[in-house]
């Protein structure tokens, strides 16, 4: 059933099952970080309904995507889909975050443009060093139903690290 929903939409598929494996993999490392802290971590992070309705389905799109522009057959096809990833994908849904975040937390314009330009960069680079090879291997080794799957299983480190990024 996941592999037929994966091609169609992402409700219900890959992407709403996903976002809640997530959620609770994510829920479960907030919890054991409040435990070793001795009081719940401030940091910034997307709300539950946020990642569920939002970069799942984007994720699921955007793979769906870069299948259907650049196929497996296309020469150095994986190359091209890393390629346009990491320079299109990443700092487009990186800008993104950090927009989303100054909105909740209910910043103003002027100081959602300080926080990009204090954090975008540096998070921008290790966005590139973690999740260059992840998407290697994403792009060219994992079906296309698994992938939504495969990178939000590193982004719950991922989002650890942007949460640091708020202190």
């Amino acid at each position: 059933m996941l592999e037929a929903d994966s091609k169609k939409a992402p409700f219900p598929g890959p992407g709403s099952v996903w976002s809640v494996l997530r959620e609770a993999g994510f829920g479960t490392w907030r919890l054991g970080v409040s435990l070793a802290l001795r009081r719940w971590p401030s940091s910034p992070r997307f709300p539950c309904g946020l990642r569920f309705f939002f970069t799942g389905p984007l994720s699921h799109f955007f793979y769906l995507f870069m299948e259907h522009w650049i196929p497996p057959e296309v020469p150095w096809a994986g190359v091209k889909r890393l390629l346009l990833d990491r320079l299109l994908f990443a700092p487009a849904f990186l800008l993104l975050f950090f927009v989303v975040m100054n909105f909740l937390e209910g910043g103003d314009a002027a100081a959602g443009s300080a926080k990009v330009r204090s954090a975008f960069w540096p998070a921008l680079q290790m966005n590139w060093r973690v999740w260059t090879p992840v998407q290697f291997i994403n792009v060219n080794y994992v079906p296309i139903q698994f992938r939504v799957l495969f990178a939000n299983l590193v982004a719950l480190f991922w989002y650890a690290y942007l949460a640091s990024l708020g202190k």
